[in-house]
């Protein structure tokens, strides 16, 4: 099969639905994410990145994720579980499509910190893979900040191989530089993967059938995901670095 660029469509599953990115999820973004705990780990270049108010978020959401330079999607995460209106708690994004050698790059996942270890990530990584795959795509790249344990941690669990380290790959918004863990899931591994996040789907929703939190066990936990990075000369006013 011949990859083919996805369409900027919804992706709905049990727990959570992901919608193409909008300004106006921006607002709920920024409650959900413009948070020392989530950018300490990392997410949009460091804890020097972090937006001080809803204006900056605003900036930094449209260098991040809506910048056009080059086709990709960008969606923000609601849960559908709970009483009330679906709440927005994270985002994600795929790019990097290169469809002669079936590649493409997932990242820039974060989730509010109420969101993790819930069914969220592991939903949202099942509906996005299944989309990459379902277009023909057959290596799928994950990658993170290689000090970053947790969101190394997390990638492993999903069944991601790893490939390697790309040493002083980006610059942070701190101006120090990290080296690059870089991982990937390809076409004949996602059957198995799949399956993996689907029994630690039902895993998590028996826990709350049984009146246990609808989260994993604390290993397993992840913050953020992977990132990805704004070259300078894009947003030269900005003064985070998007990395993956």
């Amino acid at each position: 099969m011949t990859a083919i660029l996805p369409e900027p469509i919804d992706l709905v599953g049990s727990a959570v639905k992901l919608t193409p990115m909008s300004a106006a999820d921006i607002p709920g973004l920024y409650r959900a994410l413009a948070r020392r705990e989530v950018f300490e780990g990392g997410y949009g270049g460091g804890i020097a990145a972090l937006p001080t108010d809803l204006v900056a978020f605003r900036a930094f959401v449209a260098a991040y994720y809506l910048d056009g330079a080059a086709p990709s999607l960008a969606w923000t995460i609601r849960n559908l579980t709970g009483t009330g209106e679906p709440r927005i708690v994270g985002a994600t994004w795929m790019g990097e499509f290169d469809l002669g050698n079936e590649s493409v790059h997932l990242g820039a996942t974060a989730y509010s910190p109420e969101e993790w270890g819930t069914v969220v990530n592991p939903e949202t990584k099942l509906l996005t893979l299944g989309l990459a795959f379902g277009h023909g795509f057959s290596r799928v790249k994950i990658q993170a900040d290689s000090v970053n344990s947790r969101s190394r941690s997390a990638i492993e669990r999903l069944g991601a191989e790893f490939e390697g380290v790309l040493r002083r790959d980006q610059k942070r918004a701190d101006g120090s530089w990290r080296d690059t863990a870089v991982y990937s899931v390809l076409a004949d591994e996602w059957p198995t993967v799949k399956a993996g996040l689907e029994q630690r789907i039902a895993a998590i929703a028996s826990r709350a059938t049984g009146g246990e939190p609808r989260r994993e066990e604390r290993s397993t936990i992840e913050g953020i995901s992977p990132h990805r990075s704004i070259p300078a000369r894009e947003r030269p006013s900005l003064r985070h670095t998007r990395l993956t």
